[in-house]
């Protein structure tokens, strides 16, 4: 079986989006846990992009040596480098700059339900840019299901309130170049490797952030002791990882298709919080990953 049968596949597209969106979802606690022993505080924005720099560009270096042991070309040519800057800009910098400029001004509550959005706007980029992915009656129901799952997931963590002002705003700004980061990537990817373009999109993705966090926090004002340093390894392990299998799928089906698993990461999130943060898990977890798990096989099922 190659790679396109696999990952096209209903059980490869399933298996892989789950395994990512669980990667993903599992950054929520690491990042909480590796905070307090770096001691960033929940206001130092500076300090947060530049974790988030190190941690890319270590994911960026670890596909690099991915590159070398599979013997892919590593040379960056004058004809990617506009698609390495462009997917770097919109799936690593921005997302994240905006991302953590959100959550500054907004709560961690708000901050999943909203980043669930990033399914939204795929799907209704999708349905602009290519004929043979347009919204139907299916994908609503779909979406509606999967959202009422998030908001249920996010609604165990405390009180809902909802509020729009700048950090609202922000990581709405966040989950659009997430989306239109993933549509890049796919369009790239029928030109080039799509490992070659997850590798220095995020590298260049990341000096960009380690020169944001840079400003305000120095070049490096952590203090890594042994734990510290594992956590920070597995989130860029994760990162590496979760995004060369994303935009893999994403080069190979339907935008649609893919992004419907978006909708798993804050549950998955809840779930690992829980389990990892000593949080407390509610029933209602379940039957949010439930709704969540209905929409994604209303929207990949076949038509009868």
């Amino acid at each position: 079986m190659n790679a396109r049968t696999f990952f096209t596949s209903r059980a490869g597209l399933a298996s892989t989006a789950a395994f990512v969106c669980l990667l993903w979802g599992s950054a929520f606690p690491f990042i909480k846990l590796s905070y307090p022993l770096l001691d960033i505080r929940p206001g130092e924005m500076s300090e947060q992009i530049l974790f988030a720099g190190y941690r890319f560009f270590l994911a960026s270096l670890m596909l690099w040596f991915f590159l070398i042991l599979t013997r892919r070309p590593l040379r960056i040519t004058r004809a990617a480098l506009p698609a390495l800057l462009q997917i770097g800009l919109f799936q690593t910098t921005l997302q994240y700059v905006l991302f953590y400029i959100g959550l500054s001004y907004s709560t961690g509550i708000q901050g999943s339900i909203i980043s669930g959005s990033a399914t939204f706007f795929s799907i209704l980029l999708a349905h602009y840019l290519y004929s043979n992915d347009r919204m139907n009656t299916r994908r609503i129901i779909g979406l509606t299901l999967g959202f009422a799952g998030v908001l249920l997931a996010s609604g165990t963590t405390g009180t809902l309130t909802f509020s729009f002002g700048l950090g609202e705003f922000a990581l709405l700004a966040s989950a659009f170049c997430n989306a239109f980061g993933g549509i890049l990537a796919k369009n790239r990817a029928a030109s080039f490797d799509t490992v070659y373009l997850t590798t220095y999109q995020m590298m260049i993705g990341s000096l960009f952030l380690l020169g944001f966090g840079a400003m305000g926090a120095g070049v490096a004002p952590f203090h890594f002791n042994g734990q510290a340093l594992v956590y920070l390894l597995y989130l860029s392990f994760l990162s590496a990882a979760g995004f060369s299998l994303w935009n893999t799928l994403l080069s190979y089906n339907k935008v649609g298709r893919v992004s419907m698993y978006f909708f798993l990461i804050p549950v998955f999130g809840v779930l690992l919080s829980a389990l990892l943060l000593h949080e407390t898990l509610h029933k209602i977890v379940f039957i949010a990953l439930l709704l969540v798990t209905a929409g994604i096989y209303i929207v990949n099922r076949e038509k009868s």
